[in-house]
């Protein structure tokens, strides 16, 4: 069964890239000094005049200390009812990692599932992320490890995790085996979109591995 026809929506990087950086109150110059990038090159991407690669999105995200999927956010219209088949998920790839949706973004409710899918070494990052609402976490293949206020889990096939996402997390793929799992999460504040922050992958922002992680049995 293919699990990843679904083509992505085409959007508008350099509009969105306007909006944000003024959404900010930066100007552009600003934006060149925080990102390293030139004043041109911004331009350049702003006018659709180029496409930008994407560490350069990177790069552009965390000089305006947004998630990379803030510039491809649109606002699908939302149902009661839900019904997603496989083959039509919602897909976004990250730096050595893919996110698929499971109907949460098209739902009325303030609840998402997705499904992560992490190559080894993978990292959600240095600095960890906080949102609202509650995080479950359900890992299907391989050694997730989670962090959770300075306290260490790891995840194998079976294995679960519940916290209020209010606690500063993040987490890597701890093995050298794709990860795949399960992440729904609920309760949130509708304008946060907390899911995008589970998109900021850094493979370089390793979690320490001279400590030993807390294994829950």
């Amino acid at each position: 069964m293919e699990l990843f026809k679904k083509e992505a929506l085409s959007v508008d990087v350099g509009s969105r890239l306007r909006e944000l950086r003024q959404e900010r109150g930066k100007s552009m110059r600003a934006l060149a000094r925080l990102s390293g990038l030139s004043t041109n090159a911004l331009s350049m991407i702003e006018r659709g005049r180029t496409s930008p690669s994407v560490s350069t999105l990177y790069k552009i995200s965390e000089a305006l200390e947004v998630p990379i999927t803030a510039f491809f956010r649109t606002e699908p219209p939302r149902d009661k009812v839900v019904f997603c088949k496989a083959a039509e998920r919602s897909r976004i790839s990250f730096q050595r990692g893919l996110w698929e949706g499971l109907g949460g973004e098209f739902f009325v409710g303030e609840v998402e599932p997705f499904m992560l899918s992490l190559e080894g070494g993978a990292s959600s990052g240095l600095y960890g992320m906080i949102h609202s609402g509650h995080e479950f976490v359900l890992c299907l293949r391989g050694q997730l490890e989670y962090e959770v206020e300075d306290k260490r889990y790891i995840l194998e096939a079976g294995d679960s995790l519940l916290f209020a996402a209010r606690m500063r997390h993040r987490w890597r793929n701890y093995g050298k085996t794709v990860v795949n799992a399960l992440v729904v999460l609920s309760s949130f504040q509708r304008d946060e979109k907390p899911s995008e922050f589970h998109l900021t992958s850094h493979p370089t922002s390793e979690i320490s591995q001279t400590d030993e992680p807390t294994r829950e049995e």
